[in-house]
Protein backbone atom coordinates (compact mmCIF):
# COMPACT_ATOMS: atom_id res chain seq x y z
CA UNK A 1 0.00 0.00 0.00
CA UNK A 2 1.11 3.33 -1.17
CA UNK A 3 1.15 5.76 1.77
CA UNK A 4 0.01 9.05 0.74
CA UNK A 5 2.13 12.19 2.60
CA UNK A 6 0.87 15.02 3.71
CA UNK A 7 0.54 18.45 1.91
CA UNK A 8 3.49 20.65 3.11
CA UNK A 9 2.45 23.44 5.23
CA UNK A 10 3.59 26.72 3.70
CA UNK A 11 3.66 30.14 4.81
CA UNK A 12 0.38 31.45 2.28
CA UNK A 13 -1.47 28.61 4.69
CA UNK A 14 -0.23 30.23 7.54
CA UNK A 15 -1.28 34.18 6.38
CA UNK A 16 -4.81 32.44 5.12
CA UNK A 17 -5.24 31.32 8.88
CA UNK A 18 -4.05 34.32 10.64
CA UNK A 19 -5.63 36.61 8.39
CA UNK A 20 -2.65 38.43 7.34
CA UNK A 21 -0.65 39.03 4.49
CA UNK A 22 2.51 36.54 3.51
CA UNK A 23 4.89 39.57 3.75
CA UNK A 24 3.67 39.69 7.36
CA UNK A 25 4.37 36.38 8.22
CA UNK A 26 7.61 36.76 6.66
CA UNK A 27 8.40 39.30 9.19
CA UNK A 28 6.95 37.28 11.75
CA UNK A 29 8.62 34.26 11.62
CA UNK A 30 11.85 35.88 10.27
CA UNK A 31 11.96 38.14 13.71
CA UNK A 32 12.28 41.30 10.99
CA UNK A 33 10.95 44.78 11.07
CA UNK A 34 9.96 44.21 14.99
CA UNK A 35 8.14 47.54 14.93
CA UNK A 36 6.34 47.03 11.91
CA UNK A 37 3.98 44.57 13.21
CA UNK A 38 1.68 45.27 16.53
CA UNK A 39 2.28 42.25 19.30
CA UNK A 40 -1.33 41.45 18.91
CA UNK A 41 -0.95 40.62 15.41
CA UNK A 42 2.50 39.06 15.69
CA UNK A 43 1.32 36.47 18.15
CA UNK A 44 -1.56 35.66 16.05
CA UNK A 45 0.96 34.56 13.64
CA UNK A 46 2.66 32.32 15.63
CA UNK A 47 -0.21 31.06 17.27
CA UNK A 48 -1.12 29.75 13.48
CA UNK A 49 2.00 28.47 12.62
CA UNK A 50 2.51 26.64 15.71
CA UNK A 51 -1.75 25.16 15.13
CA UNK A 52 -0.62 24.22 11.68
CA UNK A 53 2.66 22.82 12.55
CA UNK A 54 4.46 25.60 9.72
CA UNK A 55 8.33 24.81 9.64
CA UNK A 56 10.15 27.76 8.25
CA UNK A 57 12.58 26.59 5.25
CA UNK A 58 16.01 27.71 6.54
CA UNK A 59 17.75 27.46 3.16
CA UNK A 60 15.46 29.78 1.43
CA UNK A 61 16.18 32.04 4.61
CA UNK A 62 19.50 32.21 4.07
CA UNK A 63 19.30 33.00 0.39
CA UNK A 64 16.98 35.78 0.98
CA UNK A 65 19.72 37.20 3.62
CA UNK A 66 22.85 35.85 2.63
CA UNK A 67 23.89 34.19 5.21
CA UNK A 68 22.44 32.02 7.56
CA UNK A 69 22.21 31.43 11.19
CA UNK A 70 24.42 28.91 11.89
CA UNK A 71 27.73 29.59 14.07
CA UNK A 72 30.15 26.56 12.61
CA UNK A 73 33.36 25.01 14.56
CA UNK A 74 34.90 21.68 12.80
CA UNK A 75 33.96 18.84 14.66
CA UNK A 76 37.44 17.30 16.01
CA UNK A 77 36.76 20.69 18.31
CA UNK A 78 34.45 18.38 20.43
CA UNK A 79 36.81 15.46 21.26
CA UNK A 80 39.52 17.47 23.39
CA UNK A 81 37.81 16.55 27.25
CA UNK A 82 35.40 17.65 29.34
CA UNK A 83 36.24 21.18 29.60
CA UNK A 84 35.49 21.70 26.11
CA UNK A 85 32.55 19.54 26.16
CA UNK A 86 31.42 22.33 28.80
CA UNK A 87 32.33 25.38 27.00
CA UNK A 88 30.79 23.96 23.95
CA UNK A 89 27.66 23.87 25.83
CA UNK A 90 27.68 27.32 26.76
CA UNK A 91 28.78 28.29 24.06
CA UNK A 92 26.04 26.61 22.12
CA UNK A 93 23.50 28.16 24.78
CA UNK A 94 24.88 31.38 24.41
CA UNK A 95 24.45 31.73 20.66
CA UNK A 96 21.28 30.24 21.17
CA UNK A 97 20.12 33.28 22.76
CA UNK A 98 21.52 35.56 20.12
CA UNK A 99 19.35 33.99 17.80
CA UNK A 100 22.56 31.40 16.24
CA UNK A 101 22.74 27.62 15.80
CA UNK A 102 26.06 26.09 16.40
CA UNK A 103 26.83 23.47 14.68
CA UNK A 104 29.66 21.08 14.11
CA UNK A 105 31.16 19.97 11.38
CA UNK A 106 32.53 16.46 10.01
CA UNK A 107 34.55 17.42 7.04
CA UNK A 108 37.94 15.80 6.89
CA UNK A 109 39.60 17.90 4.25
CA UNK A 110 43.52 18.33 5.36
CA UNK A 111 43.91 21.35 3.03
CA UNK A 112 42.77 24.18 4.89
CA UNK A 113 41.29 26.29 1.24
CA UNK A 114 39.44 22.90 0.82
CA UNK A 115 37.80 23.16 4.06
CA UNK A 116 37.29 26.46 4.16
CA UNK A 117 35.31 25.76 1.04
CA UNK A 118 33.18 23.06 2.54
CA UNK A 119 32.32 25.33 5.43
CA UNK A 120 31.63 28.58 2.94
CA UNK A 121 29.10 26.37 1.02
CA UNK A 122 26.16 26.19 4.11
CA UNK A 123 26.56 29.79 4.53
CA UNK A 124 27.31 30.30 7.91
CA UNK A 125 27.01 33.47 10.05
CA UNK A 126 30.52 33.37 11.51
CA UNK A 127 33.33 30.19 11.95
CA UNK A 128 34.88 29.50 14.84
CA UNK A 129 38.25 26.82 13.91
CA UNK A 130 41.55 26.42 15.08
CA UNK A 131 44.24 28.86 13.63
CA UNK A 132 46.22 25.67 12.03
CA UNK A 133 43.82 24.69 9.75
CA UNK A 134 42.85 28.72 8.56
CA UNK A 135 45.62 30.01 6.16
CA UNK A 136 45.18 33.55 4.23
CA UNK A 137 44.04 31.95 1.38
CA UNK A 138 41.56 30.25 3.09
CA UNK A 139 40.23 33.09 5.20
CA UNK A 140 39.98 35.06 1.68
CA UNK A 141 37.47 32.34 0.62
CA UNK A 142 35.24 32.86 3.73
CA UNK A 143 35.40 36.67 3.32
CA UNK A 144 34.74 36.44 -0.28
CA UNK A 145 31.86 33.67 0.42
CA UNK A 146 30.22 36.05 2.48
CA UNK A 147 31.46 34.69 5.85
CA UNK A 148 31.07 37.85 8.02
CA UNK A 149 33.02 36.39 11.51
CA UNK A 150 36.11 34.53 10.92
CA UNK A 151 37.32 33.25 14.31
CA UNK A 152 40.80 31.57 15.10
CA UNK A 153 41.42 29.82 18.23
CA UNK A 154 45.15 29.75 17.74
CA UNK A 155 48.18 30.08 19.39
CA UNK A 156 49.19 32.93 17.19
CA UNK A 157 47.41 35.88 15.27
CA UNK A 158 45.54 34.46 11.85
CA UNK A 159 46.02 37.42 8.92
CA UNK A 160 42.57 38.63 7.97
CA UNK A 161 40.91 36.71 11.10
CA UNK A 162 39.60 37.57 14.82
CA UNK A 163 41.97 36.00 16.64
CA UNK A 164 41.88 34.17 20.28
CA UNK A 165 45.50 33.25 21.20
CA UNK A 166 45.02 29.63 23.05
CA UNK A 167 48.72 28.72 23.16
CA UNK A 168 48.51 24.56 24.02
CA UNK A 169 52.34 24.63 24.32
CA UNK A 170 51.39 26.32 27.10
CA UNK A 171 50.49 23.72 29.17
CA UNK A 172 53.38 21.44 28.52
CA UNK A 173 55.59 24.00 29.53
CA UNK A 174 54.23 24.86 32.49
CA UNK A 175 53.68 20.75 33.58
CA UNK A 176 57.27 20.12 32.96
CA UNK A 177 59.13 23.27 33.87
CA UNK A 178 56.96 21.98 37.44
CA UNK A 179 58.26 18.83 37.66
CA UNK A 180 61.54 19.87 36.46
CA UNK A 181 61.79 22.07 39.63
CA UNK A 182 60.49 18.53 41.89
CA UNK A 183 63.72 17.34 40.95
CA UNK A 184 62.44 15.14 38.19
CA UNK A 185 64.55 13.57 35.60
CA UNK A 186 62.80 11.46 33.27
CA UNK A 187 59.89 13.14 32.67
CA UNK A 188 57.19 10.81 30.24
CA UNK A 189 54.30 12.85 28.30
CA UNK A 190 51.17 11.19 26.97
CA UNK A 191 49.93 11.59 23.63
CA UNK A 192 46.19 10.23 22.99
CA UNK A 193 44.82 8.31 20.59
CA UNK A 194 41.96 9.31 20.16
CA UNK A 195 40.85 11.39 16.96
CA UNK A 196 41.16 14.88 16.84
CA UNK A 197 43.60 15.11 19.74
CA UNK A 198 46.71 14.91 17.98
CA UNK A 199 46.79 18.82 17.15
CA UNK A 200 47.15 19.98 20.60
CA UNK A 201 48.83 16.95 21.71
CA UNK A 202 51.77 17.87 19.06
CA UNK A 203 51.48 21.39 20.49
CA UNK A 204 51.65 20.75 24.26
CA UNK A 205 54.50 17.96 23.60
CA UNK A 206 56.30 21.08 21.77
CA UNK A 207 55.93 23.12 24.82
CA UNK A 208 56.82 20.29 27.25
CA UNK A 209 60.36 19.52 25.59
CA UNK A 210 61.05 23.97 25.45
CA UNK A 211 60.91 23.52 29.09
CA UNK A 212 63.00 20.25 29.23
CA UNK A 213 65.79 21.76 27.03
CA UNK A 214 66.13 25.04 29.30
CA UNK A 215 66.32 22.60 32.76
CA UNK A 216 67.96 19.76 30.94
CA UNK A 217 65.34 17.17 31.27
CA UNK A 218 64.84 13.73 29.24
CA UNK A 219 61.65 14.01 27.49
CA UNK A 220 60.10 10.68 25.92
CA UNK A 221 55.96 10.73 24.71
CA UNK A 222 54.47 7.68 25.44
CA UNK A 223 50.81 6.83 23.59
CA UNK A 224 47.96 5.43 25.67
CA UNK A 225 44.16 5.14 24.12
CA UNK A 226 41.93 6.22 26.27
CA UNK A 227 41.51 2.87 27.96
CA UNK A 228 41.78 0.92 31.07
CA UNK A 229 43.41 -1.93 29.49
CA UNK A 230 45.85 0.17 27.78
CA UNK A 231 46.76 2.35 30.49
CA UNK A 232 47.59 -0.83 31.95
CA UNK A 233 49.61 -2.18 29.86
CA UNK A 234 51.67 0.87 29.72
CA UNK A 235 51.63 1.15 33.74
CA UNK A 236 53.41 -2.53 33.66
CA UNK A 237 56.53 -0.61 31.56
CA UNK A 238 57.20 1.69 33.88
CA UNK A 239 59.11 -0.24 36.20
CA UNK A 240 61.87 -0.80 33.07
CA UNK A 241 61.43 3.09 31.66
CA UNK A 242 62.80 4.79 34.01
CA UNK A 243 60.17 7.25 34.34
CA UNK A 244 59.83 9.33 37.86
CA UNK A 245 57.09 11.56 36.51
CA UNK A 246 54.11 12.38 33.58
CA UNK A 247 52.12 14.82 32.25
CA UNK A 248 49.17 13.02 31.52
CA UNK A 249 48.27 15.74 28.31
CA UNK A 250 44.44 16.48 30.73
CA UNK A 251 43.30 15.14 33.77
CA UNK A 252 41.23 12.53 32.14
CA UNK A 253 44.27 10.58 30.82
CA UNK A 254 46.34 11.73 33.78
CA UNK A 255 43.90 10.09 36.49
CA UNK A 256 43.60 7.28 34.20
CA UNK A 257 47.41 6.63 33.87
CA UNK A 258 47.57 7.08 37.96
CA UNK A 259 44.90 4.69 38.58
CA UNK A 260 46.72 1.88 36.28
CA UNK A 261 50.15 3.03 38.28
CA UNK A 262 49.11 2.80 41.66
CA UNK A 263 47.44 -0.85 40.31
CA UNK A 264 50.91 -2.01 39.59
CA UNK A 265 52.39 -0.91 42.52
CA UNK A 266 53.93 2.33 42.10
CA UNK A 267 53.32 5.04 44.49
CA UNK A 268 51.99 8.77 43.45
CA UNK A 269 53.86 11.09 43.73
CA UNK A 270 56.56 8.69 45.62
CA UNK A 271 57.44 6.71 42.46
CA UNK A 272 55.92 8.90 40.13
CA UNK A 273 55.07 12.63 39.97
CA UNK A 274 51.71 13.29 37.57
CA UNK A 275 50.68 16.81 36.22
CA UNK A 276 47.09 16.76 34.45
CA UNK A 277 45.84 19.21 32.78
CA UNK A 278 41.94 21.23 32.48
CA UNK A 279 41.45 21.39 36.87
CA UNK A 280 38.12 19.46 36.25
CA UNK A 281 36.85 18.75 39.79
CA UNK A 282 37.36 15.02 39.70
CA UNK A 283 41.35 16.37 40.07
CA UNK A 284 40.62 17.53 43.41
CA UNK A 285 38.35 14.54 44.17
CA UNK A 286 40.99 12.11 43.35
CA UNK A 287 43.70 10.35 45.96
CA UNK A 288 46.24 11.92 45.55
CA UNK A 289 44.75 15.22 44.80
CA UNK A 290 46.04 16.27 41.18
CA UNK A 291 48.05 19.13 40.33
CA UNK A 292 46.92 19.88 37.29
CA UNK A 293 47.01 23.41 34.43
CA UNK A 294 44.09 25.53 34.93
CA UNK A 295 42.88 27.49 31.22
CA UNK A 296 41.69 31.49 32.30
CA UNK A 297 39.95 31.68 29.51
CA UNK A 298 36.57 33.47 27.81
CA UNK A 299 33.24 31.40 28.78
CA UNK A 300 31.15 30.09 25.60
CA UNK A 301 28.40 32.47 26.68
CA UNK A 302 31.02 35.38 26.55
CA UNK A 303 32.68 34.45 23.57
CA UNK A 304 29.05 33.50 22.05
CA UNK A 305 28.06 37.84 23.22
CA UNK A 306 31.70 38.85 21.33
CA UNK A 307 30.70 36.89 17.70
CA UNK A 308 27.11 38.26 18.12
CA UNK A 309 28.48 42.09 18.21
CA UNK A 310 31.09 41.09 15.42
CA UNK A 311 28.33 40.07 12.88
CA UNK A 312 26.01 43.17 14.06
CA UNK A 313 29.08 45.56 13.67
CA UNK A 314 30.88 44.34 10.65
CA UNK A 315 33.14 47.19 10.50
CA UNK A 316 35.57 45.97 13.63
CA UNK A 317 38.71 45.63 12.20
CA UNK A 318 40.12 41.27 12.44
CA UNK A 319 42.80 40.88 14.83
CA UNK A 320 43.78 39.42 17.93
CA UNK A 321 40.59 39.94 20.51
CA UNK A 322 41.86 37.61 23.44
CA UNK A 323 44.68 35.55 25.20
CA UNK A 324 43.89 32.92 27.38
CA UNK A 325 46.17 32.50 30.15
CA UNK A 326 47.51 29.21 32.11
CA UNK A 327 48.49 28.79 35.53
CA UNK A 328 49.78 25.71 37.33
CA UNK A 329 47.59 24.43 40.33
CA UNK A 330 49.92 22.43 42.37
CA UNK A 331 48.44 19.88 44.42
CA UNK A 332 48.89 15.94 46.19
CA UNK A 333 50.28 14.23 43.20
CA UNK A 334 53.23 16.07 41.86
Amino acid sequence: MTTMSAPRVTSADVARAAGVSRATVSFVLNDTEPGRVSETTRQRVRDAAARLGYVSHAAARSLRAGRSNLVLMPATQAAIGRLVSDWLDDLQQGLHRHGYTLVLHGGHDSDPVDLARSWAELRPAAVAVPGMQLTPAAVDLLRNAGVGVVLALSPEAVPGAYTVIFRHDEAGRLAVEHLAQRGRRRIAVVMPQERGLDLYAGQRLAGARQAAATHGVQITPVPLAYRLADAARLARSWHDSGWDAVFGYNDDYALLLTRALQDEGLDVPGDVAVVGADDLLVAQLARPRLTSIAFDTSSGAELAALIDRLIQQPGTEPGVLHTAAMRLVERDSS
